[in-house]
């Protein structure tokens, strides 16, 4: 299989249909997607369609890792450039209520 050049454009736009993907991946606790809960801290597209998704929990010891890492791998087979995903859980920096857009704020009740 030949590998394809994109464009940083191309990347670009790629990236974002795969933000807008996990944007359907719903934290079953919380109700809320988790772009919106800032739990997204990288994604990484390589010409090959590799893609990386560096994400973080609400805690350490959150039991919904495999769920989460499960429903991202699905949600991205909308994608259609991407053929490899790959997700890191990182831990640095904390995750904090501070990550969370005005959305999922407004979603939580939380000011």
């Amino acid at each position: 299989m030949s590998e394809n050049v994109w464009t940083q454009e191309e990347v670009e736009q790629i990236k974002d249909r795969i933000l807008a993907a996990l944007e359907t991946v719903i934290d079953p606790e919380l109700g809320v997607d988790i772009v919106n809960l800032g739990l997204i801290y990288e994604i990484s597209f390589e010409d090959n369609g590799h893609t990386e998704v560096k994400m973080t929990l609400t805690t350490m010891g959150c039991p919904l890792a495999d769920i989460l890492t499960d429903q991202i791998h699905e949600a991205l087979q909308e994608v259609p450039e991407v053929n490899e995903v790959e997700v890191k859980l990182v831990w640095f920096p904390a995750w904090s209520v501070d990550k969370m857009s005005r959305y999922a704020r407004i979603a939580l009740g939380i000011r």
